[in-house]
């Protein structure tokens, strides 16, 4: 396995994919980027932190990869289509920011040999341990439960007006898992007293949409946390009384999945 995939095993049905909270680059990209500071501005702060205490009581699987999304985008389809077609978003080989500013200095942008070398070195290792992780859990229980761990600015005007809700379950418009399951993980956000969307502006992204199949025994939800529900926003801090509640909210989240998708499957 590639030195900057980590692959965490636990006995649960659960796996917790975690694509975007690394900000490693290999040698040579940051001197060709505007800074190293706008190359990870759009990392999932912490999020790996963030739920690593929960997946631990849950025993549940995590996979994550430290590579910082600038460098691939594992969350991205590898063809290089569109998730959200026309409207605004970033590629497999993000070239700007969320807030559409360019990554690279001029002339440095990298070329198709450039990315498809990317996604064989990138890309490739971190859907190769999280396959491998699904049919593990399957060949246990028979099937397996994938919940894709993201979080973003409250304000990203370029991408969505106004405040995003601080929870955004993602099921690609109800094709990833079963109405029981993003039923119920909505009723837990909602009882938080957080603001909480099912399939808004962001419906679950390539782990999602890929991995998901119900029929098949994988049931996969993608959450997309605001970061003012667990940090401080401007700058990035970390906020200890904040995570503290998130976490008991997440917990309760994970739960929920694990009671409503489990009786599908039995």
């Amino acid at each position: 396995m590639s030195d900057f995939v980590s692959v965490g095993r636990g006995s649960s049905p659960l796996i917790l994919s975690m694509p975007h909270s690394g900000t490693a680059m290999p040698a040579g990209l940051e001197s060709r980027l505007v800074s190293r500071e706008r190359g990870i501005e759009d990392t999932d702060w912490w999020i790996d932190k963030l739920y690593q205490p929960i997946a631990r009581d849950l025993d549940a699987s995590i996979v994550h990869t430290a590579m910082s999304r600038t460098v691939i985008d594992v969350n991205r389809d590898p063809s290089g289509a569109s998730l959200y077609p026309g409207k605004a978003t970033t590629g497999l080989v993000p070239l700007e920011t969320f807030d559409g500013r360019p990554l690279y200095l001029s002339g440095e942008e990298p070329d198709p040999m450039e990315i498809e070398t990317r996604r064989e070195h990138y890309f490739a290792p971190y859907h190769t341990a999280l396959a491998s992780e699904i049919g593990r859990v399957k060949r246990r229980h028979g099937f397996a439960l994938l919940y894709d761990c993201h979080s973003i600015r409250s304000r990203v005007p370029r991408l969505f007006e106004g405040l995003l809700p601080v929870f955004n379950i993602g099921s690609n418009d109800g094709a990833s898992c079963t109405p029981e399951v993003s039923q119920a993980i909505g009723d837990i956000c909602r009882a938080s007293g957080f603001e909480t969307v099912v399939n808004g502006r962001f419906k679950g992204g390539w782990i999602t949409r890929h991995y998901g199949a119900p029929e098949a025994g994988v049931q996969a939800v993608q959450m997309e946390i605001a970061c003012r529900g667990y940090m401080d926003e401007d700058p990035p801090a970390w906020n200890a009384n904040k995570i503290e509640r998130m976490r008991t909210i997440l917990t309760e989240v994970l739960s929920a999945f694990l009671a409503a998708a489990a009786p599908a499957h039995t």
